[in-house]
Order: structure tokens, then sequence, then C-alpha cells
């Protein structure tokens, strides 16, 4: 293998490397922007139950998706 080979496939699996532990924590701003979508996205569900209520099924459906969404999002932590 060349070295030109080697240098690339190392530069690569550093920059994976930082990318990935670059994640790990969420900063001030971050956070407000998942608050912000948050607050948005539940306004957008108010509008659209007054513009189209939903059923009991639907209701139930979108309960089932916060909770395996909340579930996730504590595994993470």
């Amino acid at each position: 293998m060349s070295t030109l080979k080697k240098f690339s496939i190392l530069s690569v699996s550093l920059l994976i490397a930082a990318g990935l532990f670059a994640c790990e924590k969420k900063g001030t701003a971050e956070k407000v922007g998942e608050k912000i979508d948050k607050t948005v996205e539940q306004a957008k569900d108010k509008v659209q139950d007054v513009v189209k209520p939903e059923g009991p099924m639907e209701k139930a459906g979108k309960k089932i998706d916060e909770t395996v969404e909340s579930a996730k999002e504590s595994i993470k932590k």
C-alpha cells in the first residue's frame, strides 16, 4: 500500500472520529434550537387540530410516536 493511500485512510479515520466526538455534547445554541423546534411543532399541531381534527386512532398513533421518540431521547442521554 502506498504512503499516500495510508495517509488518506488515516486522515479519513481521524476526521470521522473527530466528528463523532464533536457530536457528543449539545451546546447552548443547539439546546435553544431544539426548544424552538419543539415549540414550532406544537404550534403546528394545534393549527392542524383546528383545521383538521383527528380521530381517536390518529391521536393514539401520535401518542405512541411521541412515547417512542421520548424513549429514544432518554436512551441517548
